[in-house]
């Protein structure tokens, strides 16, 4: 293990991305306890003692939303506009082209109008944020020119954020937005632990041992699905060019059990924690009925099961439409055919297309339903073991187990290419 972070560390290249990504999340962490001011510190953390849903908002903030500091938004806003982009793409099929056909040009545009979309986004979401903070009691008195410096404060931390996440995208290693979000969980863990040795009781140590037993399988399982994949098998028909022949080889074709990765779950995170933040938000409403209403649908999405079954369906949901949009059967069947491959026993062409959208949907089913059983997780244990505090974030370790592997497998690449070039 030591020899493997010493070989990493041996080369510059590699070395540099990994101080590079560390530095940018010290600068991230040092931003999320910045708070902005006219903050009630005993009503804040009163408030999230209280209140489950915010703290699967703060997921997206890394710990900044529970501090209510500049970045309090975190990446939010632009999942949230990512989401809106991606569905735009199945109703305009300008969009769909832009993203699809026309290269790393067309989706580095529709990255832009993805991160365009997101300020609007961030500035209503800091609006709706700062008026329920007020009304809790956790901000104290705001005058007009405060309130719009605390929105615009707010909405310039989430651009702030976008660019950290770009600059780890391009010039470090994993996805920025997916590192962010695993550093806010990561510094979440010392106090976690803390809280932890408080609240012992000797009497729960099989309790205590069942969450350990039950994190190891999770994330063993997190592992197995994320790495897992379904081969299939290709040829290649030999030609004759320039008197030479070619191809006549075979090889296969990776089809991963989880192709959408972690973006399900964080994109049906971002859904399902929208009704409840409105409600809250028209609750103290001076309209009664608008204030029944509001007190209503909260008390509907408070409900664990309820919530529970949605966020599993849209998770399930997700899978399939994110796997629609990385993975496209007939983009794969026409390179196929063009390189003059094929599936042995499947004609080229539409029976290949056919053949793999089948497959796809198949192994899909496991990998979606897998990850809406690890949405799900914190519930099922909470409801079993009546203990809130000791509750296993399956969707916090999903993200952290992720973006771990994903890193391993683009320093091991790189760490392979420069084996290749060395020979």
């Amino acid at each position: 293990m030591l020899e493997k972070i010493g070989r990493i560390f041996s080369v510059k290249e590699i070395r540099n991305k990994v101080l590079f990504v560390l530095g940018i999340l010290v600068i991230f962490r040092i931003a999320a306890n910045v708070p902005i001011p006219a903050v009630n510190t005993e009503e804040l953390r009163s408030f999230f003692d209280s209140n489950q849903l915010f703290g699967m908002l703060d997921l997206f903030s890394g710990g900044g939303l529970k501090n209510i500091s500049i970045i309090m938004l975190g990446v939010g806003p632009y999942i949230t506009s990512s989401i809106i982009m991606q569905l735009m793409t199945m109703i305009f099929p300008q969009l769909e082209q832009l993203y699809k056909e026309e290269g790393e040009a067309g989706r580095q545009k529709f990255n832009m109008w993805t991160r365009y979309l997101a300020v609007p986004l961030a500035a209503m979401q800091s609006f709706a944020m700062i008026s329920l903070f007020k009304t809790q009691g956790i901000l104290g008195d705001l005058s007009h020119f405060d309130y719009v410096m605390v929105i615009v404060t707010a909405t310039a931390g989430t651009i702030f954020l976008m660019w950290l996440g770009e600059l780890i995208t391009e010039k470090g290693l994993g996805n920025g937005v997916s590192l962010i979000i695993f550093a806010g969980i990561v510094s979440g863990l010392p106090g976690a632990v803390k809280q932890l040795m408080l609240t012992y009781d000797p009497t729960m140590i099989l309790t205590y041992l069942s969450f350990v037993g039950i994190s190891l399988v999770t994330v063993a399982a997190i592992v197995f699905i994320t790495e897992g994949q379904r081969d299939i098998p290709v040829s290649f028909a030999r030609r004759i060019r320039g008197g030479r022949a070619l191809g006549g080889n075979s090889s296969s074709l990776p089809l991963r059990v989880n192709q959408a990765g972690v973006i399900p779950i964080i994109f049906a995170m971002s859904i399902m924690v929208f009704p409840r933040l409105t409600a809250n938000f028209f609750a103290s409403s001076s309209n009664e009925v608008v204030a029944k209403i509001a007190s209503k649908v909260a008390d509907i999405f408070a409900n664990q099961g309820f919530y529970g079954i949605c966020y599993f369906v849209l998770v399930v949901m997700f899978t399939y439409f994110y796997t629609a949009v990385t993975f496209d059967p007939k983009n794969v069947a026409e390179g196929l055919q063009r390189q003059g491959g094929f599936i042995p026993g499947i004609r080229p062409g539409v029976p290949t297309m056919e053949y793999l959208n089948k497959v796809v949907n198949r192994i899909t089913l496991f990998g979606a339903l897998f990850l809406g059983l690890v949405a799900v997780l914190p519930y099922i244990i909470q409801s079993m073991t009546k203990v809130s505090n000791l509750t296993i974030g399956g969707t916090g370790i999903l993200i952290v187990v992720s973006v771990v592997v994903e890193i391993i497998k683009q320093i091991q690449a790189q760490l392979v290419m420069r084996d290749y070039d060395q020979l």
